[in-house]
């Protein structure tokens, strides 16, 4: 299987145009089932210079790219500084489990300052992000009967219910098992996703819709318990950090 950890990615953050303050690894390795033929999903943040920002022609705020290097299947997309952190600053649980994920290629002081006012975002609202992807995943694994949606699925909820009641964005299903109510058949899904990328989800459709009602259940409740705020606070801390990187870059 592929360990993303074990793969030389800094020459792909050397390689990009512009300065790149973050990259960290996402997906499947983040979430804790890669399968053997998965792809490397990198996210990250790049700085554009001031000019092209406050010029006449559209910057490129998100760029995005995917190729094979060394028989590896990479996938990179990054933001500008200024547009994730406007992204942060909404209810985007995706770009907080990127700025947050423990495999990390890449960081700077940038990083470790996002990262570090990463809870002065998190809301109760939050919760609308995770049952959204829950269920755009559920109708995919409807659709085709594949595992990786269904899983996909089942870690949206565990980690949506686990913000609302820890204040903590944790994406690492394996993990989640260990701190959420969860069906006691995830581990083998998990193990059976390891094999390969794409296949049948070998489950009881009825059995795994009750289970997905379930937390669907547990989650508007740990919403309506949840002691996290309405609204951001870091609005002015973040603000104070993009024009800071921007004029020191």
């Amino acid at each position: 299987m592929i360990d993303a950890l074990d793969i030389d990615l800094a020459p792909v953050v050397a390689e990009q145009p512009d300065p790149v303050l973050f990259a960290t690894v996402s997906g499947a390795h983040l979430y804790g089932f890669p399968s053997r033929d998965s792809d490397v999903d990198l996210r990250g943040v790049h700085l554009l210079p001031a000019a092209d920002l406050v010029g006449l022609r559209e910057p490129d705020e998100t760029r995005s790219r995917m190729w094979v290097r060394d028989g590896v299947e990479m996938d990179l997309v990054t933001h500008d500084l200024r547009k994730f952190v406007r992204l942060m600053l909404r209810r985007n649980g995706y770009v907080l489990e990127q700025l947050l994920s423990p495999l990390v290629v890449h960081t700077t002081d940038a990083h470790r300052e996002l990262a570090e006012l990463a809870p002065a975002v998190l809301t109760g609202h939050h919760a609308h992000h995770y049952r959204g992807f829950a269920n755009t995943q559920w109708r995919l694994f409807e659709k085709t009967g594949e595992l990786k949606p269904l899983l996909y699925t089942f870690r949206a909820l565990l980690t949506g219910v686990h913000l609302m009641r820890a204040g903590e964005v944790q994406a690492h299903l394996p993990t989640l098992l260990e701190q959420v109510e969860a069906p006691a058949y995830l581990p083998e899904l998990i193990a059976a996703k390891a094999e390969r990328e794409h296949g049948a989800a070998d489950v009881d459709h009825a059995r795994v819709a009750a289970d997905i009602d379930r937390l669907h259940g547990v989650l508007d409740e740990a919403q309506t318990a949840s002691a996290l705020p309405d609204a951001p606070s870091a609005y002015d801390a973040l603000h104070a950090l993009v024009v800071r990187t921007r004029l020191e870059g």
